[in-house]
């Protein structure tokens, strides 16, 4: 969980996640959908709504006592982010075990605001809802978990924020409220189009809820305003205004309308837990209250300092290193061959590498991304056979031997590996089809050839040449054109064409570090600069991928 050392220092899943493999052995209801991944780990897939739903049910009976039931069709909450908010209200009402009164605006089917509140601290919720089927299981959950006399679950009427649940308790202060807003404003945005960079990866879990609960009139933003008007109403009925978003961006506008509104206490928060964050956003008319701050940058410099790492355990790393015996590694060090394995993989993706001096026992290679590569990979390789199975193949002809002796014609370029002799020669997408790349002896000119008959005959019909290669050339003094230019996709790494450092134009450079940790080898990948550092995760991933792989067949 890569944002998990970023949560709320009081969250009990800060420095201990959740362990799967003991929560399988415990509950069979989670253990049918605990799985092992490549590396031996047990996960859990959470683009599965049933996954999602059995670990937040096992979490909360096995962590707090509780026991819940949640339809599939209605929003499954998280636990992790779930504490992270209800500590930040801790933090903002100054008090963990006094008894306080609170107010969950939209409470779901699993009224999980109000059990942990009144789990952990004893708190007394109103908990309001306007959907039927989630206040049938809301008040289930209270009564089956004995909560009733501490969680007070009504419905509500359609578009009721505050003013309506407060309209019977009129001489009541309540300490705060919370609330977990619809985010998006129509199915287009809660599918993802035009709400998210097109650059960002798609969201690792799934996306679960009723219409009420996931959207709304305006999105999230518009939903947050009316609390604020509201509020302005009720003005000191509550010490503490909250709300939770799921968007940045709509942090800015809303702290901005609470400024025009003349509010005198207001600040924010974010977050952190697995790869999701979420921001917060409280205020408050009160002058005594005292004011959390909102988070420092720390964070987000730690993050960028923090290398991006996978290890690869002891017990599939003879595998790997026949592999790359098989290639040409002569050492007999496991870091050697993941290392001769790493260049390989980078040479097919096209990634420009070179090896640089590193401390001993580790070995470092310098990495310089020009395009991206690995993502959907196998879409390409199908793309490419679908291609070459279209191709009009010529009528069979007999083929006459051409004796060593005779000159090739202006219309027969000799191949690199049969040059000077009676085989006839495979065409390149021959060559790619038997997966050869076979080590000869050579001149460099007829190394160049061969390269250049590859580069022109590709078998996608992609221009492998880099825009790099011929930036380099010119640089050089070198009347290069593009078409002469060699190949980098079929290379060794210690012919590639130029040096990764010098690379003018290139989507990231990161710095590659294979080391021993104990009887396993530990690979780093260290940020140096780039557009976006979500391209060297991907990368990243796809190498691990790739790896383990090599193992498991």
């Amino acid at each position: 969980m890569a944002l998990n050392k970023s949560m709320h220092p009081r969250n009990r899943y800060k420095d201990k996640p959740p362990d799967f493999a003991y929560l399988a052995s415990k509950y069979p209801d989670f253990q049918q959908h605990v799985h092992t991944s490549l590396s031996g780990r047990p996960v859990v897939n959470f683009k599965e709504p049933e996954a999602v739903r059995a670990l937040t049910c096992t979490l909360l009976k096995e962590d707090f006592g509780l026991t819940i039931e949640i339809p599939l069709e209605r929003l499954i909450p998280t636990v992790p982010l779930r504490l992270n908010y209800i500590h930040w209200v801790e933090d903002l009402i100054d008090g963990q075990k006094q008894p306080r009164r609170g107010i969950d605006i939209g409470t779901g089917a699993s009224c999980i605001y109000p059990l942990l509140g009144a789990t952990m601290n004893g708190w007394y919720f109103l908990a309001t809802e306007v959907d039927d089927i989630c206040f049938d299981y809301a008040t289930k959950n209270v009564e089956q978990n004995n909560m009733s006399d501490l969680i007070k679950v009504v419905k509500v009427p359609q578009k009721t924020l505050l003013m309506d649940a407060l309209k019977e308790e009129t001489e009541i202060v309540y300490d705060f409220c919370m609330c977990n807003p619809p985010f998006f404003a129509n199915q287009l945005e809660a599918k993802g189009v035009n709400s998210r960079n097109s650059r960002r990866p798609p969201p690792s879990s799934v996306n679960t809820g009723g219409v009420t609960e996931i959207m709304a009139e305006g999105g999230e933003l518009e939903f947050v305003k009316r609390i604020i008007h509201d509020s302005l109403q009720l003005k000191k009925r509550l010490r503490w205004y909250s709300c939770m978003l799921g968007k940045k961006c709509s942090l800015a506008p809303l702290k901005e309308e609470l400024r025009k509104q003349g509010v005198p206490k207001v600040t924010h928060t974010e977050f952190c837990q697995g790869r999701t964050m979420r921001w917060a956003l409280a205020w408050s008319f009160y002058d005594d209250v005292i004011v959390p701050s909102p988070p420092s940058k720390k964070r987000k410099l730690e993050k960028s300092r923090k290398p991006l790492s996978f290890t690869l355990p002891e017990a599939g790393l003879k595998e790997l290193q026949a592999k790359a015996t098989a290639l040409g590694c002569t050492s007999c060090s496991p870091m050697d061959g993941v290392t001769t394995l790493l260049e390989k993989t980078l040479t097919d993706l096209r990634v420009l590498h070179k090896r640089v001096p590193c401390r001993s026992q580790e070995q470092s290679l310098f990495i310089t991304a020009v395009e991206n590569t690995w993502i959907h990979g196998r879409q390409k390789r199908r793309e490419q056979k679908r291609q070459l199975r279209e191709l009009p193949r010529a009528p069979p002809t007999a083929v006459t031997p051409v004796p060593a002796t005779a000159p090739p014609s202006q219309n027969q370029t000799p191949s690199p590996q049969n040059s000077g002799t009676h085989d006839t020669t495979k065409s390149a997408c021959d060559q790619e089809q038997d997966g050869q790349q076979q080590p000869v002896e050579m001149s460099d000119e007829s190394n160049t050839s061969g390269q250049r008959k590859e580069a022109g005959e590709s078998a996608a019909g992609e221009d492998v040449v880099m825009e790099c290669v011929c930036t380099e050339a010119s640089a050089a003094g070198q009347e290069t054109s593009p078409k002469e230019a060699p190949s980098a996709e079929n290379e060794l790494p210690s012919k590639q064409p130029l040096s990764p450092a010098v690379v003018e134009h290139f989507l990231f450079k990161c710095l590659l570090n294979v080391m021993l940790e104990e009887k396993d080898v530990m690979v780093e990948m260290h940020w140096v600069e780039g557009q976006n550092k979500d391209l060297m995760n991907q990368l990243c991933t796809y190498l691990k991928n790739t790896l383990l792989k090599c193992v498991a067949k």
